[in-house]
């Protein structure tokens, strides 16, 4: 025993990092509690793509147990990676239901982004793209993924819904108990509401796996409506049951096939202006995520060193992009490190160690299928608003003293929900940046990439 903890320590540096084998398991459970909800987010927006919601729920668990793994051995940081939230909704509401593209089409558009990454991340092309978006568009974008998110679990729970009259508007009660579907719909709006409430306490009270406990919270609350028979399942309006099969006993834990999905990548249409528009779109928002939030963590951890620089940031970053090419090949949109590693920092967490117990978790989250499946659209509404919530907290580092900095942020951050599309939201960010502080006389703040970027987007509306 003593020798496998000695081949810890001196594999992971525990020592030298100020921890050990305990700590670091702690810091991995509580990481993996706090973020373990993409397993039944992620396959239901990417089911929205036409994609097999089980596939997806594997490849998911896979790649984020391979994403986190090499993380570990490439920078053995305590960061730990799955498919991003954000970059899942463009992938399947933007890209596919609003552009065109089949699936396939949109996960070769994620391979290709993750094969550049690889390749700025053994460059130092990737601090000049950084450097060159001003942080104002930075801060913009992540606020208004995060209105777009939330919006995606208001519709998904069909708290908001389609009307003739106001287009959008809040689901009536009084209708749907007038029209005998409460039972059926009306309720699931409810027990929503119910878990917004509830995830939204917890946090509050500052609970571990908070957005997690939040999505078991509203679904073990539909599990008691159905079997009291207050919530009545009917696939025709796709209300489905909530309560796991397992009539396949021992074999209903066995992982779903991946099969549907695996390397289903369609690069017929790479060389159009189109494809390479919504490829930028996934590198931009994975690079920027990325950054930030191994910047973010990292500080928080004392990581940084005395220039607010992070030590082996490039096997971080080669660990994301991988984790991200892997992922597309599994069947899966951007995988990308998750803000919530800080949670696991939080408890002491400090080398690849943490990182490593995560991925188990992960490993082991594969033969609980029957349960990830079985959790409805409306029971993770909850993570999704939360979700966003937490990204629109990005608002506060934009100075909205200074209009020519802030008009194009809040021109990025509406038009990401308004116009149901983050690739529209960068798009207007960046031309309305250039064009506003180039007309102002502020030249000096736009760098020459900006002057390409701004171009390139206005000949797609033009041409496409």
């Amino acid at each position: 025993m003593e020798n496998n903890l000695g081949f810890l320590d001196r594999w992971f540096h525990l020592t030298e990092n100020h921890t050990n084998v305990k700590t670091e398991l702690l810091a991995g459970i509580t990481t993996f509690m706090t973020m373990a909800y993409i397993l039944a987010v992620n396959p239901t927006i990417l089911n929205a793509a036409g994609m097999d919601k089980g596939a997806v729920l594997t490849a998911t668990a896979l790649a984020s147990f391979i994403g986190t793994l090499c993380m570990a051995a490439f920078a053995n940081y305590p960061f730990a990676l799955a498919p991003g939230m954000g970059l899942n909704a463009f992938f399947a509401y933007t890209v596919v239901l609003q552009m065109g593209y089949t699936w396939q089409m949109a996960l070769a558009a994620v391979f290709v982004e993750g094969v550049i990454f690889i390749i700025l991340s053994l460059t130092n092309i990737r601090e000049a793209l950084f450097n060159a978006i001003p942080m104002t568009l930075k801060k913009a974008v992540s606020a208004g993924i995060g209105l777009f998110i939330a919006l995606i679990g208001l519709l998904n729970a069909q708290i908001i819904v389609a009307n003739p009259a106001t287009k959008i508007s809040l689901f009536s009660f009084k209708q749907s108990v007038a029209a005998g579907t409460f039972s059926t719909v009306g309720i699931t709006v409810l027990l929503a509401m119910i878990g917004i409430l509830f995830t939204a306490i917890l946090m509050v009270k500052k609970v571990r796996g908070n957005i997690l406990w939040g999505i078991l919270f509203t679904w073990i609350l539909a599990v008691v409506c159905e079997v009291t028979g207050l919530y009545i399942p009917n696939p025709e309006m796709k209300m489905f049951s909530v309560i796991p099969d397992l009539s396949a006993g021992a074999a209903a834990f066995a992982p779903a096939s991946i099969t549907p999905i695996l390397g289903q990548l369609d690069f017929s249409r790479i060389f159009s202006v189109d494809f390479l528009v919504v490829m930028f779109a996934f590198l931009f928002v994975d690079i920027f995520d990325t950054l930030g939030t191994l910047i973010g963590v990292s500080s928080k951890a004392d990581m940084l060193d005395s220039k607010g620089r992070l030590p082996h940031i490039k096997g971080a970053l080669m660990a994301d992009a991988v984790a991200t090419t892997i992922g597309a090949v599994l069947g899966t949109s951007t995988t990308t490190t998750f803000v919530e590693s800080a949670t696991g920092v939080s408890e002491g967490g400090r080398t690849g160690l943490t990182a490593v117990f995560v991925a188990i978790f992960f490993a082991i989250s594969l033969f609980l299928s029957p349960f990830f499946m079985s959790i409805p659209a409306f029971a993770t509404a909850p993570a999704l608003v939360i979700v966003g919530f937490l990204m629109l907290t990005a608002v506060v580092g934009i100075d909205f003293d200074d209009f020519s900095e802030s008009i194009p942020a809040y021109i990025t951050i509406i038009s990401m929900p308004f116009c149901y599309s983050i690739s529209e939201g960068i798009s207007f960010g960046i031309i309305s940046y250039v064009v506003i502080n180039l007309i102002t006389g502020k030249r000096e703040k736009i760098s020459l990439l900006m002057y390409i970027l701004a171009v390139i987007f206005v000949l797609k509306y033009i041409l496409l």
